[in-house]
């Protein structure tokens, strides 16, 4: 049994450019991301979409985070009608275009090495019978399902208040009329539970669990399709995370609210925090509660939680241990210096990894700076890449900061991992940039593309700062 992950949708930061809602996500603790093909983040039919991809498949890598493809982005076929055309469109040129884009966001998916692509039926034209709706959705899902089993996708088909297909009923009639197809797998949003189906969210996931690949959560009231804040309606948390458990459910569980980027971080990280209390194990529960009740029992707890918690949620049960630390934030210094020197790489990982969550108002400042020199200094890839993360952006002084990106260059490290590399970067860097280019231009050797990149935007900016 292991410890549920959590992602946040990109559509509850709308107001951030996708780097820096990744960077957000990943800096409040969460393992994984939703995101939602759109023009304001990931938009499908943008030009050089291959390097853009290629570029979040690594932002994604360094900063630990697994993906769903979302397509349920309001305009992204037609500036006018919001999600249309669907795969129920009364014109074949509308069906065609909504089937293009979700092919396309197959491909991405992909590309993106995620877990699962997700989409839903839409609402028949009027006029449009029940059999004629369906037939035009059959005909459509047979199509992306032959072009995920080409590359490999899983499928997450949601159902949808108000939809053609609306619950667990008319997923399995469409899915039996497809053949059972096994890309053809479910998304499942907890909140339509409490919506619609006459049985509790937490049954529901058990009847969802042999096609489950994708999970979205937040809170609703019942008869009520609205997206809440965690806390005000009426979903029952740790019954539906407790099922997901129970059966063995192994994909993210991301938070969808949409409506919230006015608040982005402040309400993933309210999210995570209620997710965390109502899904701990046992054994994270109790020791939750031991290092809150006596700090010393962090010294035996914090090495052997990936043992309990399982090797893919060790880490995030880590972190969780370090925010259950008492008292104010400079008091949990010692603790984490003792842990990050005692520990192996997975613990000094950890201890880093928690630096963003534990400074998440600036309570940490740059005490736990040392921390993160010492991990520079180490030629070791994965401390290197975790000590440029948003803690670092947030208090490294600038001379310190370019050499620690410099570094990441030297040792091809990707710099998508430099959280804050757009904000922070500096005439300065960009001549280091420029030099390091040459002297591998001169030796023969090639230059990082990603260093090319950089390179190439900030000239552009410069270019358009003079007209």
């Amino acid at each position: 049994m292991t410890a549920l992950r959590f992602g946040y949708g990109t559509n509850g930061l709308g107001d951030h450019r996708l780097d820096e809602a990744l960077e957000v996500i990943a800096g409040l603790g969460y393992t994984g991301v939703a995101l939602t093909l759109d023009r304001g983040h990931l938009d499908p039919y943008t030009s050089g979409l291959s390097r853009r991809l290629a570029r979040t498949r690594r932002r994604l890598t360094a900063l630990g985070l697994g993906v769903v493809v979302e397509t349920g982005g309001r305009y992204v076929l037609d500036p006018w009608r919001k999600h249309a055309p669907t795969l129920l469109d009364g014109e074949p040129e509308g069906r065609a275009r909504r089937l293009g884009f979700l092919r396309r966001a197959v491909g991405i998916a992909a590309d993106l090495e995620a877990e699962a692509v997700s989409f839903w039926s839409g609402v028949p034209e009027p006029g449009m019978d029940h059999d004629e709706a369906f037939k035009h959705l059959q005909e459509g899902c047979a199509t992306v399902v032959e072009t995920a089993g080409l590359v490999g996708v899983r499928l997450g088909f949601e159902p949808e208040p108000g939809m053609l297909v609306a619950d667990l009923d008319g997923y399995e009639r469409l899915r039996h009329a497809l053949g059972d197809p096994d890309a053809f797998g479910l998304t499942l949003d907890i909140g339509h539970c409490q919506c619609l189906e006459p049985f509790p969210p937490a049954e529901c996931v058990r009847r969802a669990a042999p096609w489950l690949v994708n999970v979205q959560i937040e809170d609703m009231r019942r008869g009520v399709h609205e997206h809440l804040e965690f806390g005000d309606g009426e979903i029952d948390f740790p019954p539906v995370l407790a099922a997901l458990t129970e059966v063995g459910y192994r994909g993210l569980v991301s938070v969808e609210l949409p409506r919230h980027g006015h608040s982005g971080p402040r309400t993933a990280a309210r999210s995570l925090d209620a997710l965390r209390a109502a899904s701990a194990l046992p054994w994270t529960a109790e020791a939750v509660q031991r290092v809150r009740a006596d700090p010393r029992s962090l010294t035996t707890l914090f090495p052997i939680a990936a043992r309990h918690a399982g090797t893919e949620a060790g880490e995030a049960v880590r972190v969780q241990l370090l925010q259950a630390l008492p008292g104010s934030a400079p008091e949990r210094i010692p603790a984490l210096e003792r842990l990050y020197r005692q520990g192996d790489t997975a613990e000094r990982l950890a201890v880093l990894r928690a630096l963003a969550p534990l400074d998440r108002d600036g309570d940490l400042g740059p005490a736990a700076l040392p921390l993160i020199a010492d991990a520079l200094r180490t030629n070791d890839i994965r401390l290197v890449t975790a000590a440029v993360g948003p803690y670092t952006a947030r208090h490294l002084d600038q001379p310190a900061w370019r050499q620690a990106v410099l570094k990441c260059v030297f040792m091809n490290i990707p710099l998508d991992a430099v959280a804050g590399l757009s904000r922070r970067t500096d005439p300065e860097l960009v001549r280091m940039f420029h030099a390091f280019a040459a002297e591998r231009l001169a030796a023969g050797r090639p230059v990082p593309d990603d260093l090319l990149t950089q390179l190439d935007l900030h000239d552009t900016g410069e270019r358009h700062a003079h007209l």
